[in-house]
């Protein structure tokens, strides 16, 4: 090629070479542009009913959850590991139980298939809180915490060997003022150790003064805890209770409105209601059963002798499920054992399960298969007796009583609370998805031991520990719930 040819081509040779240069650059550069790939999550609940207590939130959503916590709430389709079809169904927060004496692995698994999330002892309680959470180091199905309980304390410094419950001096000596300055080192110990309340149970420690359940106030007041009491039962119970928060300033969970309030459920709660009027933080629960349970020997039986013989039949022998007689009961509580007293109507439940103050709790307590139905149906009773079946509480306030009342009465103490009981962005992954149309329970007086229906799958953490109706054996994310001040 001659010189001339070479210098007539150039410009064309030098041009393709620029867009050559050129179309790399822009593949390179549309590379570097590109969408970032979609998010994909652990786990995402798609088409179900988001419903939200503290946010108000209602309406088809999905939920995507990553590492534990909820990371997305969206209408738009999520990507997940794992996408769980739940349309048609209810996605709520997990449900948290205040009163769960039940705190065993056994126990767990049947309230977990109940919806329960986080399972709580804050009335009885425990006398030692370090050996209470170490004992339960490793995980369970479902998250717990501990109350450091005024009962075992007061067994401890009185040397009362009863069983879960005093049946010795704890119930009948009053304490001097060593052993209540004793009990209440015992107690700040508690509480320092991470204790989540101070609990009472008065109504089986009959002996002990008004001076000595107001100084366990005080010192609960001074580490920022709450009390959860078992008053002494009646108006007065109640009242000794109230005067409690009004002269010490102490936050008071009254237990079992329903059982303590009895055929005067209504006034029981006014008289809350009326507390709370007064600027004093007093609250409480109920549970939706017409029959309680303890321990026969127990204080609450200590008058069994002057009863007519009628008043033996309406309690039931736990372990054998037969009604009592004067020769029963006395045989029995010489021995001492779990026992169902049929003591109340439905009338006086739906007194205390819809007065706007109440919140869900169980009192539950299923040890070898046996115990009360409560102990594993009183959340899907609430959802499907009290909500679809009467419409004596709509659906969202029932989970308002079950889900976000209960987190926001801890939180102050228990900061880890601040991220249950509700869905939203940021909070832990603790959720309870069920069918509003089947959720019942199944549990009975003579067989306690049926989960529910209708709870379909359940979240703790993050992980999917009920699915589609079914335990997942060996799923144990739950974590302590534990005040770290």
């Amino acid at each position: 090629m001659t010189r001339d040819a070479q210098e007539s081509i150039s410009p064309f040779f030098i041009s393709g070479q620029v867009v050559r240069c050129l179309v790399l650059f822009f593949i390179l550069a549309a590379g570097g542009c590109a969408p970032e790939a979609e998010e994909t999550y652990d786990v995402v609940l798609s088409g179900g009913r988001v419903m939200d207590p503290a946010s108000g939130m209602d309406g088809v959503r999905n939920v995507g959850i990553r590492g534990g916590s909820i990371a997305m709430i969206s209408d738009d389709e999520l990507a997940g590991e794992r996408v769980i079809d739940v349309a048609g169904l209810v996605v709520a927060p997990g449900f948290i139980d205040l009163h769960e004496h039940g705190q065993t692995d056994e126990a767990y698994r049947f309230m977990v298939r109940d919806g329960v999330t986080t399972a709580l002892e804050l009335e009885v309680g425990t006398g030692n809180i370090a050996e209470w959470y170490t004992a339960r180091d490793g995980g369970q199905v479902v998250n717990y915490g501990v109350s450091i309980g005024h009962i075992p304390v007061r067994m401890i410094v009185m040397e009362d060997r009863g069983e879960w419950l005093p049946s010795g001096l704890a119930t009948t000596e009053p304490a001097s003022p060593e052993q209540i300055d004793e009990m209440a080192r015992l107690i700040g110990e508690g509480l320092a150790q991470g204790a989540v309340a101070v609990g009472f149970g008065i109504a089986y420690t009959p002996a002990a003064t008004v001076e000595e359940f107001e100084t366990m106030l005080r010192v609960g007041l001074d580490h920022g805890s709450g009390a959860h009491i078992h008053t002494r039962g009646g108006m007065e119970g109640l009242a000794e209770a109230i005067a409690g928060a009004r002269n010490t300033g102490a936050s008071v969970h009254v237990v079992h409105s329903n059982s303590s309030g009895g055929a005067n459920s209504h006034e029981f709660l006014e008289m809350i209601q009326a507390a709370r009027s007064e600027g004093l933080d007093v609250t409480t629960e109920a549970y939706p059963y017409e029959a309680s349970a303890t321990r026969i020997e127990s204080a609450l039986f200590d008058d069994w002798e002057t009863w007519d013989d009628e008043q033996f039949e309406i309690h039931q022998w736990v372990a054998t499920g037969e009604r009592l007689n004067r020769e029963s009961f006395g045989r029995y509580r010489a021995e001492g054992g779990s026992i169902i007293s049929h003591s109340r109507t439905e009338e006086m439940t739906l007194a205390a399960i819809s007065h706007p103050l109440t919140m869900i709790a169980s009192d539950g307590k299923l040890e070898n298969g046996r115990g009360h139905p409560r102990s594993t149906g009183s959340y899907a009773k609430v959802l499907g007796r009290y909500v679809r079946e009467l419409g004596v509480l709509d659906l969202m306030d029932a989970l308002r009583r079950m889900t976000i009342a209960p987190a926001e009465r801890l939180q102050q103490r228990a900061h880890s609370m601040t991220q249950k009981g509700r869905i939203r962005m940021g909070s832990d992954a603790d959720l309870t998805i069920f069918n509003p149309d089947t959720v019942i329970d199944r549990s009975t007086y003579t067989e306690p031991d049926v989960p529910s229906e209708g709870i379909e799958y359940v979240l703790v953490n993050g992980v999917v520990v009920v699915d589609e109706g079914e335990l997942v054996e060996g799923a144990r994310p739950g974590k302590p719930i534990r005040s770290l001040r």
